[in-house]
Parts: structure tokens; C-alpha cells; sequence
């Protein structure tokens, strides 16, 4: 019975949305097309937070409806009295396929194909055992290395990649650890809070950064090297913060241990190609004010060169994941037709924020990030709230003595990627779980104030980052 209910509750919602006469709204001048973005919008999370279907499914769902209810080249029961008052704009139904090859889903594209060759050629174990290396035979120094490794992986492969090659390196780490050594439960937890929070490194590290790219433009917009130049000395605040944390709630019983991770680094023209490859894009995509391509152009180099070279085959094109990129697409396009139809501003001017104060729009807007991304995917978090977000932040000149109105964006970007408290927050919690030496409480117990602390950092990093001008 509730599975059908959250089956049909979001369609059920939709069409009465649709249907009802626009003098129920309650927004001063609604158009036809802005109630209709209102039902795709409510159907849109509503999918996303019970997820009666797959969340990319629901992204691709909302692309074609937005093709056929509110495009130029829509379905003719929908466009028909377009010339009326009250009907509002259509949008153009290129822009809507766009979405589909966004400059942000090429900067994702050419993150997969890093990752598919790192993992193809045995990069990314070598690295692990090359740099586990210095970390010696101290379990906190051991548990700290992975968890550096760990976060630097994520910054330019997928999250929930990186946590499952980290946790199949970290098995012959656990098997030196008597069976109820509370460090056993530490390791592992170590692995995806890493992974959550080396995410917020980069542009390309998890989805919510790529959808708040789309809000940063013109002015406020940062190249790859800003975006680090701020965000890894924040992730690493974390990432000591989460260390220390481990470590006091899950103290090892051994002093001492010794670590033994197999393999070699291949040779031969396309192994080096691969090495070489990474190497030349991380450096362009850092160095991108002295060559001038943006980290969009410079993204396509690794897929044009080991396309061209067989290093990526047609067998490993199926391993790219395309449901990320749609479900990414499935926010932009969503966030375009806030914005496109005039919702969005609409929306904004209707919520009293002159009545708050800029600090506690601030808060409020984070917390509730947070708060829906332990409880919902965080990319679908960042779709729902970006788009508001980004109109909310334009909308406030007051956001000027906070650093300007991306202050506001970033902040809120950054407390999605902290939503981590439960097993169903990220793949890479899910994935820790699985393995039955971590249950939802301590998960929780590390989650929340990591959440909770981090949140209230990101909001006075950005301040303070923004103060100074680095962004």
C-alpha cells in the first residue's frame, strides 16, 4: 500500500496542479507556463525524494514534459492560445535539448573518461600504494593517509567510485585488526566521509558543485583553480576535523600495523599516455588564466586523446555514467525553466527576505540544504534549491556586504556535499554500510556533526574568501 501511494502521489499531484484554474495560486499574476513549471517542479521532488521511479529516469522525464508542455515546438494542446494574455513565454525547444550537451556535462564527461583510464591502466591503486607509502605503521597516521588519498581521488573520479576501490584496498587493513576492535568500525567510515567531503575539491569532485557552475556566471564566475583555491583548504579543515573525530570515537587497540597493497604501474605507450593525459589536464585545468580555455574545453582533450589512441574502447563507453549526466541535465533544464518563464523571480519577490535579516537568510537556506541532502540525493537536492537559490541571491543587494550574491550559492552548494548522516544520503555511505562494520547510529553520530560544523565553517569561509577576493 505505501509503495503505491508513493507511486502515485507525485503524478496524482502533478496533473491536479496542472489542471486547477491559476486564481487558486496564490502569486499575483501567475501565467499559464509558470503553473505548469509549478507542477513540473512539485512532480520533480517529489520523484526525486520517494523515488517511485530511478532519479535519472525522473530528470529525463521532466525534459520531455518541459518538450511538450512548455516549448515553442511543444505538443499543440499546450501551445494553442500562446497568443493570449496570461499565457506567458515558451521556451525555445533547442535550449531545452541543450541541456542534454551543457558545457557542465562535458566538464563530467571528461572527469569519467580520467577516471575510466586511471582504473583501466591501474592508476589509481598505484597511487594509493605509492602514497600509503610515508604514512608508516601508526593506525591514526595509517586511517589520516587513506583518508588524504581517499578525498584526493574523489576530487576527479566519482564519489562512489572512489569509495569502492578505497574500501577493497582497506580489506587487508581491517583483516590486521582483532574482530571487535572499535578501529575496525573507524576504518571504515573513514572512506566515504573522505569521499564526501574530497567531493567539494573541485568543479568536476560531485554533480551539486557542476549544477551551481550553471549560477556562476558573468562576474561571479570561477575557473577551475579559484574553485580549489577555495575549496580544498576547506575540504582539508574538514577532512582533519572528521580525522580527530574517528579517531576519539573509535580508538584502535593496536599500536601498530603493517600494510600490504600489490601492484605496479604499467609501462608501455598507453599506459604513459594515460599517466601523461592526467597529468596535462589537471595542470591546464589549474593553470586555466595563463592558456585561456576554460575548464569546459579543457575537459574534452582526455576524451579526444584516448578516444583517438584505443585507450577507451567501445566496451568501456558503457561504463560511463550516464544516469549522473542525466540526471545533472534534468536539473539544468529544470532551473531553466525557472528562470526562462520568469518563476523563479516571481517566487523570490513574493517571500518577505526583506523582513529577515542577510545572515539569517544565510543560515536558513544552508540548514535546509543540509537537511534535505541527508534525506534525498544530493544532486536532486542542488537542482531543487540551486535555481531558487541563484533568484534568491540576485534579488538580494544586501548579500554585497556578505561578498556578493555567489556567496550565497556556494554556501548552500557546499552544505548539500556535507549531507551525510545516513546510510541513504550518498553512494558512498551505502556502500560503507554494506559492509556490516558500520551501523546507522555511529554513521549518524559522525554525520550530524560533521553536517552541522561544516555547514557553519562554509558559511564563514565563504565570507571570509570572498572578503579577500579570491573568488
Amino acid at each position: 500500500m505505501l509503495r503505491l501511494v508513493k507511486m502515485a502521489l507525485p503524478f496524482v499531484l502533478f496533473l491536479f496542479l496542472l489542471l486547477m484554474p491559476t486564481a487558486w495560486i496564490p502569486l499575483e499574476g501567475i501565467t499559464v507556463v509558470e503553473q505548469r513549471v509549478i507542477a513540473l517542479f512539485v512532480l520533480a521532488a517529489l520523484c526525486w525524494i520517494l523515488e517511485p521511479i530511478p532519479i535519472y529516469a525522473t530528470s529525463l522525464l521532466i525534459i520531455v514534459l518541459e518538450l511538450l508542455m512548455i516549448s515553442n515546438k511543444g505538443l499543440w494542446l499546450f501551445t494553442s492560445g500562446k497568443e493570449t494574455d496570461g499565457f506567458g513565454p515558451l521556451l525555445a525547444y533547442s535550449d531545452i535539448m541543450a541541456t542534454f550537451a551543457s558545457p557542465v556535462i562535458m566538464l563530467f564527461l571528461g572527469g569519467f573518461f580520467l577516471a575510466i583510464a586511471a582504473t583501466k591502466y591501474q592508476l589509481d591503486i598505484n597511487l594509493a600504494r605509492v602514497l600509503l607509502r610515508p604514512f608508516g605503521a601508526n593506525p591514526r597516521i595509517v586511517m589520516l593517509g587513506l583518508m588524504l588519498i581517499t578525498a584526493v581521488f574523489s576530487m576527479f573520479m566519482s564519489n562512489t567510485a572512489t569509495t569502492a576501490m578505497m574500501l577493497s584496498i582497506l580489506a587487508p587493513v581491517l583483516a590486521v585488526f582483532p574482530d571487535k576492535d572499535p578501529a575496525k568500525t573507524g576504518f571504515v567510515l573513514a572512506i566515504p566521509v573522505a569521499a564526501n567531503l574530497g567531493g567539494i575539491g573541485t568543479p568536476i569532485g560531485t554533480p551539486p558543485n557542476a549544477v551551481a557552475l550553471k549560477y556562476l556566471t558573468g562576474e561571479h564566475a570561477i575557473s577551475f583553480g579559484q574553485w580549489m583555491g577555495f575549496a580544498v583548504p576547506f575540504m582539508l579543515c574538514l577532512l582533519l576535523l572528521a580525522w580527530f573525530l574517528l579517531g576519539r570515537f573509535f580508538p584502535s587497540r593496536l599500536n601498530r600495523i603493517e600494510l600490504n597493497i600489490e601492484g605496479r604501474f604499467l609501462q608501455g605507450l598507453k599506459p604513459w599516455v594515460v599517466y601523461l593525459t592526467f597529468i596535462v589536464t589537471i595542470v591546464l585545468w589549474l593553470l586555466g588564466d595563463l592558456h585561456g580555455m576554460n575548464s569546459y574545453v579543457v575537459a574534452l582533450i582526455p576524451v579526444a586523446v584516448f578516444v583517438t589512441t584505443g585507450i577507451i574502447t567501445r566496451e568501456d563507453l558503457h561504463r560511463i555514467s550516464l544516469d549522473v549526466l542525466w540526471l545533472v541535465s534534468g536539473g539544468i533544464a529544470l532551473g531553466l525553466a525557472l528562470e526562462e518563464t520568469g518563476l523563479a523571480e516571481r517566487l523570490i519577490t513574493h517571500i518577505p527576505f526583506h523582513e529577515y535579516s542577510t545572515l539569517a537568510v544565510l543560515v536558513g537556506a544552508c540548514l535546509l540544504a543540509l537537511l534535505m541532502a541527508n534525506f534525498m540525493s544530493n544532486t536532486a537536492t542542488a537542482n531543487l534549491l540551486l535555481p531558487l537559490v541563484a533568484a534568491l541571491a540576485a534579488g538580494m543587494p544586501e548579500l554585497v556586504e556578505w561578498g556578493g550574491a555567489h556567496t550565497l550559492i556556494l554556501a548552500v552548494t557546499l552544505s548539500v556535499s556535507l549531507g551525510m548522516s545516513l546510510p541513504i544520503s550518498t553512494p558512498p555511505n551505502a556502500l560503507a554500510h554494506a559492509t556490516g562494520l558500520v551501523e546507522s547510529r555511529q554513521m549518524a553520530l559522525i554525520g550530524v556533526i560533521m553536517g552541522v560544523v561544516g555547514t557553519l565553517l562554509a558559511m564563514v569561509w565563504i565570507y571570509e574568501v570572498a572578503s579577500l577576493g579570491w573568488i
